[in-house]
């Protein structure tokens, strides 16, 4: 990160970026935006597929519940990463387990999970108010990529590594299973290995996002992205492409924008307003066409 930081510092005093990159923070945000944006426009397009529009709803409310519990256990307040970690991934299979083995529907059982992960953390938050900044939790409810240090790029780079890497050589498989699981089986693919692999990436990178883009919004750029490049797009590859070119710069705008501007926006709320504002574009441009 001392290389990037020297990098954006040089182009500075050459004029090529604003003064705004003379700072750490911001050059922090910039690479942090960069990791996370494709990695999310490019798995929005299977929550999509899948329908599990709540689902990282329910995941990043947990996050609340983990935090908690890892300070509870004696992890560091500012960050309790395994706690959020072993939490939300134990919560996130036990939702899909619950799923796979009961006739309720599936926006019911996420509805009764993610309130029962809002009540156990409020419950638990109570127990270690005087351990935790409420600034952090204003960080965690609505993302503060501005304040990303380099141990969360560090974490965040090691995760979408290791999804990047897991999901490569499944996407087809993962793809076929979401849209036909009949067919998927029928070809002779382990479908439930399938999802469960699936749903542990969306709850890895869901931990990930979570100081950046927020719990509350986290889930907010896994479907807009999507949704807009669904409206653009009439072929996968397209589809997976523009999801996360369109993610990737809606990171970048509303991260430096309000820098730039001086606009005082939480950077997670910034970053969904620039992601709906394509949504609404692309929403527009089809009724014009059509009409």
């Amino acid at each position: 990160m001392d290389s990037i930081r020297q990098l954006a510092l040089a182009g500075v005093e050459a004029g090529w970026l604003s003064e705004s990159f003379s700072y750490a923070f911001l050059v922090n945000a910039v690479v942090a935006a960069l990791l996370v944006g494709p990695l999310l426009g490019g798995l929005g397009t299977l929550v999509i597929a899948k329908r599990l529009a709540f689902f990282s709803e329910a995941v990043g409310h947990a996050a609340l519940t983990g935090i908690a519990l890892g300070v509870l256990l004696g992890e560091p307040p500012e960050n309790p990463i395994i706690g959020l970690f072993c939490f939300c991934m134990v919560f996130a299979l036990m939702l899909h387990f619950v799923r796979n083995r009961t006739n309720v529907p599936y926006d019911t059982l996420v509805g009764v999970f993610l309130a029962l992960a809002l009540a156990v953390g409020a419950a638990m938050l109570m127990y270690v108010a005087r351990k935790i900044n409420i600034h952090m939790l204003e960080n965690v409810l609505f993302g503060s990529i501005l304040t990303v240090t380099d141990q969360d790029i560090l974490i965040l780079a090691l995760s979408c590594l290791l999804i990047i890497l897991v999901l490569i050589p499944t996407f087809n498989r993962i793809l076929l299973t979401c849209i036909s699981p009949d067919i998927a089986r029928v070809r002779g693919h382990a479908t439930h290995f399938y999802d469960y692999l699936f749903v542990m990436m969306i709850t890895l990178v869901t931990i990930a996002s979570v100081k950046i883009i927020g719990a509350v919004l986290v889930g907010a750029l896994l479907l807009i992205p999507g949704a807009t490049a669904r409206l653009m797009t009439k072929n996968m590859g397209d589809f997976v492409l523009v999801s996360a070119l369109l993610a990737t710069v809606s990171c970048l705008v509303g991260t430096i924008l309000p820098m730039e501007l001086e606009v005082p926006v939480p950077s997670g709320a910034a970053i969904i307003i620039v992601s709906a504002f394509f949504f609404l574009v692309a929403t527009s441009y089809r009724i014009v066409r059509k009409s």
